[in-house]
């Protein structure tokens, strides 16, 4: 099959036990030559909220939280304003906090003192009350982030890399900062290298994951198997909570839901600068596909996306 090819990046699209597609691009680093490969990590940006959910939901089944615990129960000194405000509300974006276009601001690549950041995120009162519209909140993430540390007791990333990444074998994942990692691609934008957002405090939560596109085919496949997370679990993560807008999709923990190919779907897409990627399983054909760039303009992303899904 002829498929248009990324400038940079990896590709994976499996079908039951086949992989039907598996390709790498271009360079991870320009500036030493590095190609792509197999165990190059990019940024999975908002991709990372998948994993999140599931780090709350982990957390629910031990009994170390609720879904429907208010937020003041585990992130300190929220405003009157937040107080009905419940984790479900932050995972489905039904809270009413904003998103970064919200926070003009908060500089996304520069650190920030983690009380400083709850400050700026608590300055702004709630676009409507919880549970009566949808706004896609990164914000909402990184305070989930925060009720993870607390109810765990350990960094978030630690949690991650302990409770999430290592059951399934994703030995090439981890959160936060890619300095000093080997094998990290270079974030590309307008033909150039662009320096990472902070991912340590800013996106923690949101958008701070890194991972191989074998990594992330693992991630789907122990979501399919419940090898993870018990069926309840998965079920509660997949259903459709709230409408994503006025289009098909919804949103439901950490994913959209909606029909994608003809199918039902679930699904994430992700940006951050220098970064795309894009993550489906489509239960019906037992179809996952895994699409990593680290070039945000790559003409050739959307294409793909399409192209694989239709064709295959």
């Amino acid at each position: 099959m002829s498929i248009p090819s990324l400038h940079r990046g990896a590709v994976l699209l499996a079908q039951g036990g086949r992989r039907a597609v598996e390709q790498v691009y271009g360079l991870a680093d320009d500036t030493t030559g590095r190609p792509c490969s197999a165990r190059t990590r990019f940024q999975i940006a908002s991709i990372s909220k998948n994993m999140t959910a599931a780090a709350v939901l982990l957390l629910a089944e031990r009994g170390k939280l609720d879904v429907h615990d208010p937020v003041d129960r585990w992130v300190p000194s929220c405003p009157p304003a937040w107080r009905p405000i419940t984790l479900h509300h932050l995972l489905t974006h039904t809270s009413g906090l904003g998103h970064w276009e919200e926070y003009p601001l908060l500089d996304l690549a520069g650190a920030i003192d983690p009380d400083e950041l709850l400050a700026r995120f608590r300055a702004l009162p709630p676009l409507f009350a919880p549970g009566a519209g949808w706004h896609y909140s990164s914000p909402g993430y990184v305070l989930l982030a925060r009720a993870v540390e607390r109810a765990a007791d350990r960094p978030y990333r630690d949690f991650l890399a302990d409770e999430v990444f290592a059951p399934l074998g994703m030995t090439g994942s981890f959160a936060g900062s890619g300095a000093g990692r080997a094998d990290v691609a270079t974030g590309h934008s307008g033909g150039r290298p662009v320096h990472s957002w902070d991912l340590d405090t800013v996106n923690m939560g949101a958008g701070d994951v890194w991972c191989t596109a074998d990594d992330l085919l693992a991630w789907f496949d122990g979501l399919r198997d419940a090898r993870l997370l018990a069926p309840a679990s998965v079920t509660r993560m997949i259903t459709a909570h709230a409408p994503a807008g006025s289009g098909p999709e919804a949103y439901g923990y950490g994913c959209f839901v909606g029909p994608l190919a003809g199918e039902r779907s679930i699904s994430h897409s992700g940006h951050n600068l220098g970064f795309k990627a894009f993550v489906a399983w489509l239960p019906g054909s037992d179809r996952r596909l895994v699409l990593l760039t680290n070039d945000d303009e790559d003409p050739a992303y959307r294409t793909l996306i399409d192209r694989l899904l239709l064709t295959n």
